[in-house]
């Protein structure tokens, strides 16, 4: 008979101590495979609690308000450049992502993950793949991808947007919806429609989703 496979030693960081708690659950409940060794709310907590277990994935928040998940992953790789970092935000933002794939993490995630794709996501990386939601691997793909002349100095149909349709561009492709970028730009909503039907026609383009691979692309998000 097969011994059952070692668990995978998954640590938390989060500042957030009801969701790591939600978190903390989902997997201790219904993925025997996985276990929760630990749990942090802050940068100093996380890389003592990292230390000290030797945790085989950290599932890590971007945003803390003592330095975040990029600071964490610096720190701890100075010392345990074996353990895996997977990053789980509310954040989808393109800056974010990169910051800390940069800074070593090997996937990131979205909080709107469900908690089996999580799971799957946790044995993916430790098992050496990258994981992104969709979309954000876009991102990653653009930032260290060699592909000079990708976003020409001078782009006929880039000069052709407004700085206003450029700003609604920017946010429509990191996934905001109309209300959303109206509330971000101190615009109506029937104002943004009007900006997107203005892009959707100066680029030739039939969806946002054609749209906001042509904005990273040309790395406006």
């Amino acid at each position: 008979m097969t011994a059952p496979a070692t668990p995978v030693r998954v640590f938390l960081v989060d500042d957030h101590a009801l969701f790591r708690s939600g978190v903390r659950a989902e997997l201790d409940r219904s993925v025997p495979d996985l276990t929760v060794v630990g749990e942090a709310g802050s940068v100093a907590e996380a890389v003592a609690g990292i230390a000290h277990l030797h945790p085989d994935v950290v599932l890590l928040d971007v945003h803390m308000p003592d330095g975040g998940g990029a600071e964490v992953l610096r720190k701890v790789r100075l010392v345990q450049p074996d353990v895996v970092f997977l990053a789980l935000s509310v954040s989808d933002a393109a800056e974010d992502v990169i910051a800390v794939i940069r800074a070593g993490a090997r996937g990131y995630v979205t909080k709107t993950i469900s908690g089996r794709e999580l799971a799957d996501a946790v044995r993916r990386v430790r098992a050496g793949d990258p994981v992104f939601s969709p979309r954000l691997a876009g991102f990653v793909l653009d930032a260290f991808s060699d592909r000079p002349g990708a976003a020409p100095p001078t782009d006929p149909e880039l000069d052709r947007l407004t700085r206003r349709e450029r700003d609604v561009l920017r946010l429509l492709a990191r996934g905001y919806s109309y209300r959303e970028i109206a509330g971000e730009l101190f615009i109506s909503v029937k104002t943004v429609e009007t900006h997107v039907s203005s892009v959707l026609r100066k680029t030739q383009m039939s969806n946002r989703y054609e749209l906001s691979r042509w904005a990273t692309d040309r790395r406006l998000v």
